[in-house]
């Protein structure tokens, strides 16, 4: 895996929890591919946080390159999906928001990505939902909107 690209406010009810035009354009972060750990594994309480966060979230693991894809061609480049969990230190993200600056300290850290197996596939079913336990307690559900 080369690179992780991120969308921030893609989920309209997390937007408008942090006080966002649900409306607004989504953007893009990226993570380091080293982030990654698997889903399951005892994670580390990284530093300079005291507000960890988490957010269960859709992972698409493209397969195919390429450059002005069309939107009706865009499957056909995806090898398949995966649950993930952006992690975020909300703290820090607060201080650089309020400063203007970019929210790297906030969301890359190591163990910053957790994902589970690629399911391969390039469709999901309509019936698809991500969940998020954490200690066992479930904190996410959420069904799939396509």
């Amino acid at each position: 895996m080369r690179r992780i690209f991120c969308v921030g406010r893609n989920y309209a009810k997390h937007a408008k929890e942090f006080g966002n035009d649900e409306r607004g354009p989504p953007f893009f972060f990226t993570k380091p591919a080293d982030a990654i750990v698997a889903s399951g594994a005892a994670l580390t309480y990284p530093g300079l946080t005291q507000d960890l966060n988490h957010e269960a979230e859709l992972a698409v693991a493209i397969g195919t390159g390429g450059r002005d894809i069309i939107a009706k061609d865009a499957a056909s480049h995806i090898f398949g999906f995966a649950c993930s969990n952006d992690l975020t230190r909300r703290d820090l993200q607060a201080v650089a928001k309020s400063q203007r600056r970019p929210w790297d300290m906030s969301k890359i850290f190591d163990e910053s990505a957790v994902i589970n197996a690629i399911i391969p596939g390039q469709s999901i079913s309509p019936d698809a939902a991500i969940r998020c336990r954490v200690d066992g307690r479930l904190r996410q559900n959420a069904k799939l909107e396509t």
